[in-house]
């Protein structure tokens, strides 16, 4: 590690043991739990200064590309990530909960994501059938209405959950939790609700039942976006007309593939943010070092999957592990 980084990374920690005093915006939760409140605390501590390294890893494989990215750079990286989807018949959310709570013993940052099925459809899900399949604008108004049975329905797979939520809270694991990703896009059954009773209606939903009903303290609110682009049946469109509210969102994100690291892009998101953390909640390709020095402000980076094999050359994977601005795991331990 750099004297430098090493110098500010000292300082940071204790700042976050000390004080706290480097923190800008307080959990949206009230009683958030105190290892969450950490993450958050330190997150803001290296606002602008760093920026950390993340693998999104697949549910029945959770270190196959965390692996890779120490293969390819003899370092790991510092958050780790992994997804509640179905996979095939299965339901891997012990295992992904026995592997988090390792992994957080290990120093790592967990960040969890959910490729939820389609509530009108009954598990397994598939892929094109309901997790990238529609409801009807009548289907939507009754999931987002109290009461209904599609609500019902929706409520019971929230709850299901909830339970391993619940597991991670129990063991004191603290998780940057990001639901409905990409909902400004047009490809899953979430996706391009706008307005207040779109995805930002049942955002809120998921966030009350959560927070108030089941008590999840242990969650750092990450609405992670996709970079808005125009393609033809594959647009996502401004951020400004899914976002759920302030008092809803500890971290605002985005997803960018194929090296669209747009900067009026960057810059509509900061402005959204209003001065909270944004995160690359997924990348394809890794930003290059002149995208890091354009876009300071970025918490985190998440590689997915096998994109750090086929998006990337090797030699850009080790420049951006290398790069002074980038933490990775041995540099970053904030575990139970």
């Amino acid at each position: 590690m750099p004297v430098m980084k090493k110098i500010f990374f000292a300082v940071s920690l204790f700042l976050i043991a000390a004080t706290g005093n480097a923190q800008s915006f307080t959990p949206v939760n009230k009683n958030a739990s105190p290892e969450a409140k950490k993450i958050l605390r330190y997150l803001y501590s290296i606002k602008g200064k760093y920026i950390l390294a993340g693998q999104h890893n697949y549910n029945n494989d959770p270190n196959v590309f965390s692996d890779s990215a120490f293969a390819i750079t003899g370092k790991y990286p510092a958050v780790w990530g992994n997804d509640f989807i179905w996979n095939g018949t299965q339901d891997n959310g012990h295992a992904i909960v026995d592997e988090a709570i390792k992994k957080n013993k290990e120093g790592y940052l967990i960040t969890l994501m959910w490729h939820q099925g389609r509530p009108v459809d009954n598990p397994p899900y598939g892929w094109k059938e309901s997790i990238q399949a529609k409801l009807t604008n009548a289907q939507w108004k009754e999931l987002i209405t109290p009461g209904t049975a599609l609500y019902k329905r929706w409520l019971a797979q929230i709850d299901a959950m909830a339970v391993y939520l619940k597991e991670l809270q129990d063991a004191h694991v603290p998780v940057l939790w990001r639901p409905y990703h990409e909902m400004n896009g047009v490809w899953f059954w979430w996706g391009n609700k706008k307005g207040k009773d779109g995805i930002a209606k049942l955002w809120q939903l998921m966030y009350e039942r959560y927070t108030n009903y089941h008590h999840l303290n242990n969650l750092i609110w990450v609405w992670g976006a996709n970079g808005p682009r125009d393609i033809p049946g594959d647009e996502a469109y401004a951020y400004k007309d899914f976002y759920p509210g302030h008092q809803y969102v500890d971290i605002l994100g985005t997803d960018i593939y194929h090296s669209d690291y747009e900067q009026k892009d960057y810059h509509e998101l900061l402005t959204l943010a209003q001065g909270r953390l944004i995160a690359l909640t997924e990348v394809g390709t890794l930003p290059s070092n002149e995208v890091l020095k354009a876009q300071p402000q970025w918490a985190w980076f998440l590689v997915w999957s096998s994109f750090l094999w086929t998006d990337n050359a090797r030699d850009r994977v080790k420049e951006i592990y290398d790069s002074g601005k980038t933490l990775t795991h041995h540099e970053v331990k904030l575990g139970n």
